[in-house]
């Protein structure tokens, strides 16, 4: 069997916060706005999301929540999840649990 297309959908957003087209700068912009930028710039379309701070809707498929924190503390699995490591200055990207 194949890679279901919300795992590669996944895989491409790792790819994007993995080598970013601008890097992270807390005092210049926010968290939320770095991430959806990121992924405009690859051009995913980033939509409002009421119950989280964006969301992402592939042209063949559901939306997909994501937040964004600088804790991967105590996370809703039901979202997905873009996670900044101040130590590391990297992002991780966590799939919701279905």
């Amino acid at each position: 069997m194949g890679v279901k297309p919300v795992q590669q959908l996944f895989k491409v957003i790792e790819e994007i916060f993995t080598k970013p087209p601008i890097k992270f700068e807390a005092e210049k912009h926010s968290l939320k706005a770095w991430a959806m930028y990121c992924l405009r710039d690859k051009g995913f379309k980033v939509v409002y999301a009421e119950k989280a701070d964006f969301a992402v809707e592939p042209r063949n498929g559901e939306k997909i929540y994501f937040k964004v924190t600088n804790s991967s503390d105590n996370l809703d699995n039901k979202l997905a999840w873009i996670v900044w490591d101040n130590s590391t200055n990297s992002a991780k990207v966590i799939a919701p649990q279905q």
